[in-house]
């Protein structure tokens, strides 16, 4: 076996299978493109689930990537066992539809013994297979110097995630040697394919070969796959021969890095490699997902960004490091890794400007979490209770990030401990969710060859035109290829060519109409897409007979056409506004092109001013003035990179691409359709601006004809207005609604003394009206018509005079009742908490409420019950 960098490794297994005719395709974003089941890309066949389930014909059928990946189902185990991660890297070679398992099992041999290459030593590997796959075991048997004594039949050897393609599958383990067995020799897991360390899986070969139908029944599949995966951290770990994958130069310069921060040494004790190896492969995960426009937040995979973060800074202060350190690990990855992977060198500083915003703000945020843990604890022992739930401690793991150790010992130090049962319970609940979320998210559609069939050819003509002549070449309806529609029949169509455009890119799709040579409309093009071999493919209403082979006439609506150009160049435009703007960070992450406005999805750290939105909408409205020619032309993929054309969001770009150019300052590559001029957009407005999720915002404007009308309304508001507050002149509105805010803040102090002296005049002799429960002293008082602005001023005075023990304040509005209680800290101490008296008798009022510990409120629609509520604090307080 060779010694080999992991660089060298992936290289190595790319420049293998691009001799076997292979394309050779870079690593998807982290960030699922059109996956909306999917939080991160996480596992290397997810980008390519378009090819295997039939809904997209690649370019070519043998393809082969190194795919990072993301997976934080088993979080807990990162750190903890030899091989969890949250980032990995799967090496992979698919064929769709072309080699199969002759191939894929010659070439993973080849690979992997072949002097040439990685030189394993065929003694040393095993392969394991589906019992039932009699083809597989023969195939293996095949291979030069293989053993055959060395197959193994494994029950499980076979890949299905619900509906659609699935099969058997062949592994490939590596012998490490009896040095790496951690069970006994005669255990009955000591095998390839058993739990035990000795024997490590590298390589999974899966045959795609059954479609798995909606009613559990398996149907061979019409086109067959194969699936390949080999984690390039397990294979590095066996040709550097090191006991974990931490110990590979995947991970080894961030460890070293911690070691200089932290003053101590990896691999000196068990509890401290934890936190070395948990932030190594954290920090990777963080740096690449932002890298690629995911941000922390509280949702989504934002809010996984956030928990990794999070565990990160808490481990570092298990090894000592208090001050904000992970930001300094940034370029340590991009030494390592950003040769392949540039993106994480190129966003590096907008990388660390983000993980040292979160890490500050999670210095504040773990006082928070160990003020809850206080909060818990007193409340306990109050009650004499010593034992922390299970469940309180997770949700302080699961939403402050506190590992469970850092709360036990946290707890003993005060003389508590935690209930651990309950706390593996709440776990394995969440590992349960993430488990049948995955399983949902990872199946795909069931294979269908009607469309994949389809592989005639269809020239697009609607750059330069809006009308064309095309021949019906195919037609499918109700599933099935016809030769012939007739009226009534809803059907997608294939011409020789068509000016239609099919939604891509953001940019939605034409509509129009086709008719005979004669004039005669014989169908309603109401939507285009591709077809998986990428011809446009028309769905029509039909309204006339059409025959496959017969020429027609298709009519783009060409108005509707024009307010789409004008928007999608406006979308490129304004695309080039934020970065001005904004920085060169806020990229495209999706866009809606329609006729009556655009869409537009950027990344974004943080907030965008009224003044930045502003700037913008001058910018690509003066770019519009300049009347820049929109210039498109078709070069290699490497001379658009030279004029600095940006690649759009989630679009599909072979060796050559269309690049439209506005006035050298817009430089993007799209396969859209624009105007000619920037001045044929007229006028640009934004009409909204908003958060959409994790990191990412979207503008909604208009242009031409929408902008205008916009504008119009707007004016017409201004006028009423102007009316409402009688000012005779436009432009004096604000200063005259601002006279009238200000007038109408006297008068709402005003008000408030007067009823700050009709309360005080009101409730002179509550505070007299004490009565004693049970050695607990007890203010009860109805006021009708409060607010409950009022009912807690009063509270603020009860407090401040310590008129008693308890405070409860009752007050109907019409068919509406309030209830307050207030409780001081000693009576709180005592057990005795707001909210739990706040329950008992909020069912008087037909309502129900919460709150503090010291003060809680409830609202019901049943003021008769007041009285009843009121005598129920005492029957509470006589029966606690």
């Amino acid at each position: 076996m060779k010694q080999l960098t992991s660089s060298q490794i992936r290289q190595m297994y790319l420049d293998f299978f691009e001799s076997k005719k292979h394309d050779i395709i870079p690593s998807a974003s982290l960030i699922p493109v059109n996956d909306p089941t999917l939080l991160w890309i996480n596992a290397g066949v997810a980008p390519l689930k378009k090819y295997f389930d039939g809904s997209e014909v690649p370019n070519t059928p043998r393809i082969a990537n190194a795919q990072k990946c993301i997976r934080t189902n088993d979080i807990e185990n990162v750190g903890v066992t030899a091989r969890h991660h949250t980032l990995f890297e799967m090496l992979g070679n698919w064929s769709i539809g072309e080699y199969f398992k002759e191939e894929a099992i010659a070439w993973a041999w080849e690979f992997l013994t072949s002097e040439e290459w990685l030189a394993f030593d065929p003694e040393l590997l095993y392969a394991t297979y589906y019992p039932e796959d009699t083809v597989t075991p023969t195939i293996w048997k095949k291979q030069p110097r293989f053993i055959e004594t060395h197959l193994v039949p494994i029950e499980d050897n076979f890949w299905d995630i619900g509906a659609g393609p699935c099969g058997p599958d062949t592994e490939i383990f590596y012998d490490r040697g009896e040095e790496y067995l951690d069970i006994a020799e005669d255990d009955p897991e000591n095998f390839p394919g058993g739990e035990n360390e000795r024997y490590l899986e590298i390589w999974n070969l899966v045959f795609s070969e059954f479609n798995h139908m909606p009613d559990n029944s398996y149907q061979p599949l019409p086109h067959k796959n194969v699936d390949t995966g080999m984690g390039l951290e397990r294979v590095t770990s066996v040709m550097q021969n090191t006991a974990t994958n931490f110990e590979t130069d995947l991970f080894m310069p961030i460890i070293q890095t911690i070691e200089n921060l932290s003053g101590k040494k990896y691999g000196t004790a068990k509890e401290t490699d934890v936190s070395f190896k948990l932030i190594a492969d954290h920090i990777r995960a963080v740096s690449f997902a932002i890298g690629d426009g995911a941000l922390p937040s509280n949702e989504g995979r934002g809010y996984i960004l956030r928990r990794l973060l999070r565990r990160s800074v808490m481990h570092g202060q298990k090894l000592g490091i208090k001050d904000a350190f992970l930001a300094k690990l940034v370029p340590v990855i991009g030494n390592i890794m950003g040769e392949f992977y540039p993106e994480v060198v190129d966003n590096a500083a907008f990388i660390e400007k983000v993980i040292s915003a979160e890490e500050a703000k999670f210095h504040e945020t773990i006082n928070g979490g160990l003020e809850l843990l206080k909060e818990i604890m007193v409340e306990m022992e109050a009650k004499g209770e010593k034992v922390v739930s299970g469940r309180q401690a997770f949700k302080l793991y699961d939403t402050f990030g506190f590992p469970l150790e850092l709360t036990e010992e946290y707890a003993s130090e005060h003389g508590f401990s935690i209930d651990k049962d309950e706390f593996d319970v709440a776990m394995k609940e969440q590992r349960e969710r993430a488990r049948a979320a995955r399983h949902q998210a990872e199946s795909m559609n069931v294979q269908s060859e009607v469309y994949t069939s389809i592989t005639v050819e269809s020239e697009f003509v609607g750059y330069d035109h809006d009308t064309a002549n095309g021949t019906l070449n195919a037609a499918v309806c109700d599933n099935k290829a016809t030769e012939s529609l007739q009226e009534g029949d809803v059907a997608n169509l294939f011409f020789t060519q068509t000016p239609f455009y099919a939604e891509m890119g953001g940019q939605v799709a034409d509509t129009g109409h086709i008719t005979t040579l004669d004039g005669h409309i014989v169908a309603e093009v109401i939507d285009v897409k591709k077809a998986p071999n990428g011809q446009p493919m028309h769905s029509v209403n039909v309204i006339g007979d059409m025959t496959v082979g017969t020429e027609y006439v298709l009519v783009v609506d060409a108005k509707r056409r024009a307010k789409i150009t004008k928007n999608h160049a406006a979308t490129h435009l304004l695309h080039q506004a934020l970065k001005d703007v904004l920085g060169t960070h806020a990229n495209q992450a999706g866009s809606l092109v329609a006729p009556e406005y655009l869409r537009f999805d950027f990344s974004h750290f943080g907030q965008v001013t009224a003044e930045e939105l502003q700037r913008m909408e001058q910018i690509v409205n003066e770019k519009i003035w300049e009347a820049l020619d929109v210039v498109t032309v078709e070069t290699t993929i490497d001379k658009a990179k030279e004029m600095g054309a940006m690649a759009l969001f989630g679009e599909k770009y072979g060796e050559t691409v269309r690049v439209v150019n506005a006035g050298n300052w817009s430089i993007e590559l799209c396969g859209g359709i624009h105007v000619h001029n920037t001045s044929e957009i007229g006028l640009f407005k934004i009409v909204s601006e908003s958060g959409i999720g994790a990191g990412v915002r979207r503008i909604e404007a208009v242009t031409s004809k929408e902008a205008y009308e916009l504008l119009a309304n707007h004016e017409a508001l201004l006028k009423e207005t102007a009316g409402i507050v009688k000012s005779v002149q436009l432009d004096a509105v604000p200063e005259r609604a601002t006279n009238l805010q200000a007038e109408i803040k006297e008068l709402q102090h005003e008000v408030a003394g007067l009823k700050a002296k009709l309360m005080k005049s009101e409730t002179a002799d509550v505070f007299n009206n004490v009565v004693t429960v049970k050695d607990i002293t007890l203010i009860t008082v109805d006021l009708p018509n409060k607010g409950m602005d009022e009912l807690r001023q009063l509270a603020d005075t009860w407090k401040a005079k310590k008129a008693s023990d308890i405070l409860v304040v009752a007050t109907s509005q019409g068919e509406k009742a309030n209830l307050l209680v207030a409780i001081d800290k000693e009576t709180v101490a005592k057990g005795i908490k707001a909210g739990d008296l706040i329950k008992a008798i909020a069912p008087k009022i037909g309502g129900g409420g919460g709150g503090r510990p010291d003060m809680a409120q409830a609202g019901g629609k049943n003021p008769a019950g007041i009285k009843d509520a009121l005598q129920e604090v005492t029957n509470w307080l006589e029966n606690r």
